[in-house]
């Protein structure tokens, strides 16, 4: 008898905790393989026979660190010599610098625009040839509301970070849809994760909690949205109405709000 397919498989980075892990179960409870990338190897195993456990599928856990240059190249090679290529993607990896932009070393932005926006667009790059081939794949770049939102003072890069994987996504929607392709950014608010606490804002952040979504919730409802072939979702309706209030209030306005808004989120500078 020959051997059945296998199953597809979902590279997830970022994929040690929080939005990451989410749609690292999402998947598995699909009945995908899964390859899970990160920094911290111990806890991509340690969620990897947990799923394998579950669900009965393949988990590989792939230590990287996206931040590097050609950060996928070593990813890529992991999957082609298990022969393994990638029918979902999921461009989760991240972190925050919370800090004004000259009070870090120029070293920390530059590690911060390679994990959140050159590693994601090369990872892109590498598995959409063989998703045209297939006529089929899916892509969901992680994104958030900030993407939305007029730049301030603190977390100098990420909005405008978000906002790329928001209009990157959207222009991949453009060019492959029509071949088989699935692509969506997906922009949640306060998600109950570690980055708040890794970003050293989490006492600040304790508020927003009563708004906030779990990480299971917003890998739900991304899902859902890819699955109906949206190219932009924002998760849950309180940042729907932000969303909406940031779009057509006078932006200097909005600006201004935001600004007094996010200054408690600011670390005091030495």
């Amino acid at each position: 008898m020959p051997s059945p397919p296998p199953r597809k498989l979902a590279l997830i980075t970022g994929a040690s905790a929080g939005i990451g892990a989410a749609f690292a179960r999402a998947y598995a409870a699909r009945g995908y393989d899964v390859a899970l990338v990160a920094r911290r190897v111990e806890r991509l195993e340690a969620l990897g026979a947990e799923l394998s456990a579950r669900y009965g599928v393949q988990a590989y856990a792939i230590a990287a660190d996206l931040s590097l240059f050609e950060a996928h190249l070593p990813v890529m090679a992991a999957l082609a010599e298990r022969g393994r290529h990638v029918d979902a993607l999921v461009n989760n990896a991240g972190f925050g610098v919370a800090q004004t932009f000259t009070a870090v070393d120029w070293a920390r932005q530059r590690d911060f625009l390679m994990t959140l926006a050159v590693t994601p667009c090369a990872l892109a790059h590498a598995v959409i040839p063989g998703m045209v081939e297939r006529g089929a794949g899916s892509i969901l770049n992680i994104g958030s509301i900030a993407a939305f939102s007029p730049g301030v003072a603190g977390n100098t890069l990420y909005p405008g970070v978000k906002s790329l994987m928001v209009k990157f996504s959207e222009a991949l929607d453009c060019e492959y849809r029509a071949k088989g392709l699935r692509i969506t950014a997906v922009c949640p608010g306060f998600t109950e994760t570690e980055f708040a606490e890794k970003a050293g804002i989490a006492e600040a952040v304790g508020g927003a909690r009563m708004i906030s979504q779990t990480a299971d919730r917003v890998a739900a409802i991304a899902l859902k949205a890819n699955d109906a072939g949206r190219a932009v979702v924002v998760t849950g309706v309180h940042n729907k109405i932000a969303v909406f209030l940031m779009r057509r209030l006078p932006q200097g306005l909005v600006r201004r709000v935001i600004d007094a808004a996010a200054a408690k989120y600011r670390p005091t500078e030495d």
